[in-house]
């Protein structure tokens, strides 16, 4: 399909506006039903047995008093499930239940169906399961270094000889000659930065419900539904129909209302192969609804990152060259983390021109739940500290960090020194939008002593450039429906998790078609009436899914106007249709109500449905091993000035107000957009200053276990914590997005963290280059920085102290012009 043409504003009647959610009434009256609220007859309630081990060996499993008490109708072991399963299709290295080993505490062993919940509790302590442990990793450095000999084991098995089984992935990338650019630099910073593991946190817990439901065929046990509280039901049905070697025609994916996901939902978990075989062993639906507790072992969260940074710049804060060496700590199993590795680099290279560019990051499985995306995936951690590292450029160099960012800006239509393509940009307005919202020019360096405002910058896609796994078929797909009413049905594929898609589809159509907002109706994320989208991740739906529908919503936008045309005895491109009317062009006056408009068309051109599509272009990323990953058809850019309060007698840092100003393409609606804004920066303040995904040591008893699995204990922001904040749109209008939207779900995230840092060193001169900010670790840097004498509110910018001195000038002359004019009897 051919993307989107934007249009002016002046043609919008509900694009560009204010809006509701079409699924906000039904969430705000209780009438939404989240998979946990479903109930079917005869429901049986399943649990999972789970590792008390972070690494062992199964020596053998006794279900036999479990599946003897009163209650159990059926209990799985990895036995049953003997085939490995993973999102990426090249590193399936995950059972459903364990095998043959556990690889952290909460690995899944087996799984039981029963009449309730505490019978199914009450059977896992009758399950005996003996272990022989074996050696385990917490630190991703300890598990490179791992040999393979008894008493340093691989985690996994080494898929090639000679490899190193503790070791997902390796990704080496050289862009220009960045030695050449460290030597020309007249100022080369070089620092280690570590970026903390942190979980999604969403309201809802993970939660499937498996049914079989015959329908008289010869072979297989019918048709087998899963609902699940997925972020990908497309996946998760390939997956389902692959590792249970069912017919795919046979499997459905039903997605009900998801209560948050942030990317914690976005691959296949081992719940859902446990309802779906606990109910074709029982013909009883089974349903799994993990505590909380297991939601933070399931994990999949933001990995831990190690890393080193060397950027070198000339005296004019222009860039030479940027080095980078990364190790993620990915936990026990491979997840998305073959793209993590990538995208710790290769989304590096906006908005910001690098002469020369050089990464390597290493993946090391450890003996932790495994980590894979959360909103930002992969490039939030080393956006912390690139721009930290701007920030120590631009001071080292007497300069403004604004500025720094501004004469580094790559501008819009181009490529980054790794070749993905950029088309709009609009970073700078975003620059100017909070320099001019938090008064930077007259309040950067000039707050008193323990006040301080920090700026970052960043840059996300607007979807991945290619399928999780490699088909030439569309990425999203939209059918709609047009009825004589004046109703318009959309079907979509798509994973509405809270985020607005099937707002975002509503506005389109309604926009499109010219119907009012209310007369469309959407229904989504239901494998056997939909067609495939692959799923809400790397913020790809309102990019992909909305140039989908526009494609349908255009080819039946054209049968409608040909028809009243026709009535009309006129033109087609002379009929408009806005309003909930079909209208003539030049005399607005003639008109129609559009359920007479899509009768004439049903007359003409029979029952009114389409298709539309979308797939990404293929010539916007380098010709070499791994361009293909990072590359989007579009980016969004985004600027962040944080304020804070540090508090040098206990390191309390105190977030006041971030501005956000974020380029969206254009706002479809900007009250949506506005939220995505604000609960973005919200995430990256929490990941800032409280969260942490750790687990006990080596010295505790309990080594590799969670050190706080509850929301009581694992630490975000309440709305008490949270600073002000103030969102800034930028529309760019991408060439190529619908109506020229892009992405507004994770990319106002990244710079909210380095924001934050680079203020904590305008407040008190210290530099903070760990994770969290906590009031321990802040005290303790400001402790050091005492010892040392450096405790100490940053000079200003060798700009910023000219414009002073020249300001200080004007006014001792014009203090100087009054007094002689007073000295001459002229007043003031």
């Amino acid at each position: 399909m051919t993307p989107s043409n934007p249009r002016s504003d002046a043609d919008f009647t509900v694009v560009g506006r204010p809006q509701g959610k079409v699924d906000g009434p039904a969430k705000a009256q209780g009438r939404a039903r989240y998979t946990d609220d479903l109930v079917f007859p005869g429901m049986l309630h399943g649990k999972i047995l789970r590792s008390p081990h972070p690494h062992a060996r199964i020596v053998s499993i006794d279900t036999s008093g479990a599946e003897a008490l009163e209650g159990v109708h059926a209990v799985v072991t990895g036995r049953d499930m003997p085939i490995t399963y993973g999102v990426i299709p090249w590193t399936p290295d995950e059972y459903p239940l364990a095998l043959d080993r556990v690889r952290y505490i909460g690995d899944g062993v087996a799984a039981v169906a029963a009449v309730d919940e505490d019978t199914a509790n009450e059977a896992l302590r009758l399950i005996q399961v003996e272990y022989e442990e074996l050696p385990h990793y917490l630190d991703p450095h300890e598990a490179l270094e791992a040999t393979g000999e008894p008493d340093r084991p691989f985690i996994h098995a080494p898929r090639k000889e000679g490899w190193n089984g503790n070791v997902t992935k390796i990704v080496k990338l050289d862009f220009g000659d960045v030695d050449t650019g460290m030597a020309d630099a007249d100022v080369v910073i070089e620092d280690d930065y570590f970026f903390e593991g942190t979980t999604h946190a969403p309201i809802e817990p993970h939660c499937a419900i498996g049914l079989v439901e015959t329908d008289g065929g010869p072979e297989g046990p019918g048709r087998v539904t899963v609902y699940s509280a997925t972020q990908v039901p497309h996946y998760l049905h390939r997956e389902l129909a692959r590792v249970l070697e069912l017919d795919p025609a046979r499997v459905r994916v039903v997605q009900p209302p998801v209560g948050g996901a942030f990317g914690g939902k976005s691959e296949p978990f081992d719940l859902e192969f446990c309802v779906a075989l606990l109910a074709m062993r029982t013909g009883r639906p089974v349903k799994i609804l993990y505590t909380r507790e297991e939601v933070f072992y399931s994990h999949r969260g933001r990995h831990p990152f190690h890393m080193r940074y060397k950027v070198g710049a000339r005296s004019d804060g222009t860039l030479t060259a940027v080095e980078a060496d990364t190790v993620l700590d990915g936990g026990a199993y491979a997840s998305f983390g073959l793209v993590t590795t990538y995208y710790s680099g290769q989304l590096l290279t906006a908005p910001y021109h690098m002469p020369a560019y050089r990464f390597r990051s290493r993946r090391a499985y450890t003996n932790k739940p495994a980590c894979g995306p959360k909103r930002g995936h992969g490039s939030v951690q080393p956006r912390f500290a690139f721009e930290v590292q701007l920030d120590r450029i631009a001071h080292a160099l007497g300069l403004d960090p604004m500025e720094l960012r501004r004469r580094n800006f790559m501008g819009k239509n181009t490529r980054t020194v790794n070749e993905l393509r950029v088309t709009s940009n609009g970073f700078l307005e975003c620059l100017d939008a909070v320099e001019a919202a938090s008064d930077w020019r007259s309040r950067f360096r000039r707050l008193p002593f323990g006040r301080g405002l920090g700026v970052a910058g960043s840059c996300y896609i607007s979807g991945t450039n290619y399928p999780v796994y490699p088909n030439e078929m569309p990425q999203s797909a939209i059918q709609l429906q047009l009825d004589r009413s004046g109703r318009v049905a959309i079907f979509s594929g798509a994973s509405e998790i809270g985020q607005g898609t099937d707002s975002m589809v509503a506005y389109l159509a309604a926009e499109e078609l010219g119907v009012p907002l209310e007369y469309v109706r959407v229904q989504s994320g239901d494998t056997d009436f939909t067609p495939v989208d692959l799923g809400a991740y790397s913020s790809r739906v309102t990019f992909m899914l909305g140039n989908a529908c526009l494609d349908a919503a255009r080819k039946l936008k054209a049968k409608v106007k040909e028809a009243v045309a026709a009535e009309w005895e006129c033109r087609p491109s002379q009929v408009k249709l806005a309003g909930g009317q079909a209208l003539f062009g030049p005399d607005t006056s003639r008109r129609m109500p559009i359920r007479q408009a899509f009768v004439l068309a049903e007359e003409m051109h029979g029952t009114l449905g389409s298709v539309g599509w979308y797939n990404t272009p293929k010539d916007i990323h380098g010709d070499y091993r791994g361009g293909t990953i990072g590359a989007s058809p579009a980016y969004s850019f985004t600027a962040h000035v944080a304020e804070v309060e540090v508090d040098v007698d206990t390191g309390q840092v105190h977030v006041e107000k971030i501005w956000v100003a974020h380029d969206c393409g254009r706002a479809l609606n900007p009250v949506l957009v506005e939220g995505q804004m604000e609960g973005s920066a919200y995430m990256g303040f929490g990941e800032a200053l409280m969260e942490e995904q750790v687990f006990k040591g080596p010295d505790h008893g309990r080594s590799g276990l969670h050190d706080a699995p509850s929301l009581l204990d694992y630490r975000i922001p309440t709305s008490l914590d949270t600073p002000l904040l103030e969102s800034h749109i930028v529309e760019s209008i991408d060439p190529e997005g619908p109506y020229g939207a892009k992405e507004a779900g994770e990319g106002p995230l990244h710079p909210a963290i380095p924001a934050i840092a680079n203020a904590i060193f305008d407040a008190v001169g210290v530099r903070m280059t760990r994770l969290p900010f906590s009031a321990p670790a802040v005290w303790r840097a400001i402790q050091k920085a005492r010892d040392e004498g450096t405790l100490e509110k940053p000079a200003a910018p060798r700009v910023a102290r000219a414009q002073a001195a020249r300001a200080r000038g004007a006014r001792a002359e014009a203090g100087r012009a009054q007094s002689a004019r007073a000295e001459r009897g002229g007043g003031s």
